[in-house]
Order: structure tokens, then C-alpha cells, then sequence
């Protein structure tokens, strides 16, 4: 192997929103295949460069980079008509979309008495609600793991994808009319429609695990994209506030049937605070004007659904959590320049909980927020840092900030995002 790792993962280091699609977008050009692990339209990346703003649900970041292929992967859950409507976007806005995206045919698809349940499903739980996004992502991936879930390859076969639609359809039409006293879908309409979305996705649908191990026995580099961040992971995160799929580094393994072997280095990618969307623990969150300060510098409104999002702190016990479980290489921080009007910033270095000290994220805390942040104050910079693009130029306060993170976490910050557009960023190797 080459002084540079040939696969890179770019996963999200906190509770998403990090600014994972401008770190993919930079990192682009060093790499042919750019690989989509999990998650559906619930997620989106933001990528800005000189006057161009792109807003993606679906498709992996490098989209926007000619020549380079693109790969909806197994473990996503897919709205076709969503993902046509993203690809009609795209081309409006001058970006080529042909031969270089792909779908995997074992990826799941999104029809509409999935997001009919999610939303049916938040209004009768009242303040005990999740948050989703009421895209259907929950109930096809609980499709997916009931084993009656309709694949993309079924599109394809019109026999199956009938019987299947229509099975899926009295079950979950059942649920919606006699549970939740909500409207029920015609199968046949369903059906139509759905073929006719196949028609149009049929081009692009391909054997996704053969052909991504095709691309690196043929010595192409891939970049391994993830959704949402390591904390709202099924398994590790903050249980039940959680997205329904893996979003740690393993689900590269098994939302592209790629193995742990290929993956040759993990960056992970979190903000100099922290946000989060939706309900759940947030140790650090600040319920203040200092909280809407950080909101509105930092423009903290969902990509996907224009929610503003939570604020607070940096939380090193999530960072940590997040460089554990992932085997972080590299750190990417995000969004610096927000703290740049701070008189002084906080940075919770652990928790107490019961009377204990924790250095990393507790999961048996998450039922009833049982969380005591420790923080560490630091005096602000009070200049800007907006634009820079060497570590040299950067403040002393804020140079002792990064460096602080880097020794709590044991992890080098390699990357340091000082705007929202490409050209405004720090790198710190080659």
C-alpha cells in the first residue's frame, strides 16, 4: 500500500449534521468510487463551493465531481421517487448524471405506507416522540428485517413485485385503518407506480457487492460514505433516539459487503459544538441565548427538513465514544469559525453520573438523562478565523482548542473546516 490509505470511511463522529458531505466533496478528488453504507432520504449533505450550493438526500457527495462512479449501497433504504426526483435536481443545476450512479439491487425500497406508519406512528406517541423525519426510514427497515421487505432487485421482476405490494399492503393497510384510523393505499396503484419507477432506475441497478469489490481488486480508491452520526447508531447510540440503521464504520461491511481488510482508514467528523435533531439525551445542550446564538452562527437548520437543530458544547465523551467503537484515524472539525464571537467556550470533558465519573457516553443514563457534564473553559479568540486555510494563521486560543481535543481524544485533527464552501478549509498533512 501507498503512503496513502487507498479506502477511506467518513463516518459521523456525533449525532449527524457534522458537514460529512463537504468533507466527502474535498476529499473527492483522490478517489474513483465514492460508496453510499446506510440510511435513506432522511439524511442530507450540504456541499458548497465559489457560488455553487448543492443540497443531497441520497446521492453519495461525489456526485458533484465528473468521472467519479457513485454507489447507493445495500444497506440504504431507498424512495425511488424521491431518489428521480434528486437525480432531476441534480441535472437541473448542470450536474451529469449517467453511468456514474449506481444501486445496489439487495438495497431496500421506501413505499408509501412506510412514511404513512412513521408519521402515524410520531403523532400517537405525543411528547414520547423520536423526532423522524417522517420519511418512512424506521418502518422499511423494519420491513427489511421482518423479511417481507420489497428489494430493489424486485422492481425488476413485475410478478413479484406484485405479490409483494400486494401481501405488504393488506398487512400494513390493516395497521394504518384499525390502529391509527388513517387513509389505506391501493396496491394496483402502487404497483403502477413502482414500474414505472423501474423503468426509469433499470439502467442503473447492478449487483452492488460484486461490483464494488471489482473496483477495489482493480486497484480503484474508494471512499466509504456514511448518514447521521456514530450516536444515533441501532446499536450505539442513544437508544431509542436512534436512526434504524448502523451508522458506525462496521456498517461499511455489511451495507456494501465490503471487508473490514479494505478499509484503510476512518475519519471521523464532528463540529467544534455539538448539534443534534430530534429527541434524546444531549448532555451539553444549552436551552439559552447562548445556545441560539450558536444556532443562528451557525445556520443550524436541517439540510433535509429545515428543523433547527439542538446546540451545545463539544462533548469529549461522545468524541471519545465515537474514536473507540470506530478506531478513528483522523478527526475532521467542522463549523471552527461559529465559535469565533465566543468570550470564552466550553468543553465537556466528562460526566457524572450517580455519584461516577465517565469519560465516555454511558447508554443506561439515556432513560432519564442522569448526565452531570464536567466542563474545561477556554477564552475566546474574538477575531475570525472565517476563510483561513493554514494552521498557522489560526489564533492562539483556537490552536490550543484543537490541540486540546486532540490530546482528550488520542486522535490527530488532520482536517479543520473554517467555512461552508470547499476552499475553506485547513488541511494538515498531504
Amino acid at each position: 500500500m501507498t503512503d496513502r490509505p487507498r479506502n477511506v470511511a467518513v463516518i459521523g463522529a456525533q449525532w449527524g449534521d457534522e458537514g460529512k458531505g463537504k468533507i466527502v466533496d474535498l476529499l473527492c478528488e483522490d478517489f474513483d468510487v465514492v460508496a453510499r453504507y446506510q440510511g435513506g432520504h432522511n439524511a442530507g449533505h450540504t456541499v458548497k463551493f465559489a457560488d455553487k450550493h448543492f443540497a443531497l438526500r441520497l446521492i453519495p457527495s461525489g456526485i458533484i465531481h465528473p468521472q467519479k462512479l457513485c454507489l447507493l449501497g445495500n444497506g440504504m433504504v431507498i424512495d425511488p421517487e424521491a431518489l428521480l426526483e434528486e437525480i432531476a435536481n441534480l441535472r437541473a443545476a448542470g450536474v451529469v448524471i449517467e453511468e456514474n450512479l449506481l444501486i445496489s439491487d439487495s438495497a431496500h425500497c421506501i413505499l408509501p405506507y412506510h412514511k404513512a406508519l412513521d408519521l402515524a406512528r410520531e403523532e400517537a406517541a405525543g411528547t414520547a416522540k423520536i423526532g423522524t423525519t417522517g420519511r418512512g426510514i424506521g418502518p422499511a427497515y423494519e420491513s427489511k428485517a421482518g423479511r417481507y421487505g420489497i428489494r430493489i432487485a424486485d422492481l425488476l421482476d413485475p410478478d413479484v413485485l406484485r405479490q409483494k405490494i400486494e401481501f405488504t399492503c393488506a398487512e400494513r393497510n390493516a395497521v394504518l385503518r384499525d390502529v391509527y384510523k388513517r387513509d389505506t393505499f391501493d396496491p394496483k396503484k402502487l404497483y403502477d407506480d413502482y414500474l414505472r419507477f423501474a423503468e426509469q432506475l433499470a439502467p442503473r441497478i447492478i449487483n452492488g457487492t460484486v461490483w464494488i469489490n471489482e473496483q477495489i481488486r482493480a486497484g480503484k480508491r474508494v471512499m466509504f460514505e456514511g448518514a447521521q452520526g456514530m450516536m444515533l447508531d441501532i446499536d450505539h447510540g442513544t437508544y431509542p433516539f436512534v436512526t434504524s440503521s448502523n451508522t458506525v464504520v462496521g456498517g461499511v461491511c455489511t451495507g456494501l459487503g465490503v471487508a473490514p481488510k479494505h478499509i484503510h482508514e476512518v475519519i471521523g467528523v464532528a463540529k467544534a459544538y455539538t448539534t443534534r435533531v430530534g429527541g434524546g439525551a444531549f448532555p451539553t445542550e444549552l436551552n439559552d441565548a447562548m445556545g441560539e446564538h450558536l444556532r443562528k452562527r451557525g445556520n443550524e437548520f436541517g439540510t433535509v427538513t429545515g428543523r433547527p437543530r439542538r446546540t451545545g458544547w463539544l462533548d469529549l465523551a461522545v468524541l471519545r465514544t465515537a474514536s473507540t467503537i470506530n478506531g478513528l484515524d483522523a478527526i475532521a472539525l467542522t463549523k471552527l469559525d461559529v465559535l469565533d464571537e465566543f468570550e470564552e467556550i466550553r468543553i465537556c470533558t466528562a460526566y457524572k453520573v450517580h455519584g461516577k465519573t465517565w469519560n465516555t457516553f454511558p447508554a443506561f443514563a439515556v432513560a432519564h438523562h442522569d448526565y452531570q457534564p464536567e466542563y474545561k473553559t477556554f477564552k475566546g479568540w474574538k477575531s475570525s478565523t472565517a476563510g483561513m486555510t493554514t494552521f498557522e494563521e489560526l489564533p492562539a486560543e483556537a490552536k490550543d482548542y484543537v490541540r486540546f481535543i486532540e490530546d482528550e481524544t488520542e486522535t490527530r485533527v488532520t482536517i479543520i473546516s473554517t467555512g461552508p464552501r470547499r476552499e475553506e478549509t485547513i488541511l494538515r498533512r498531504s
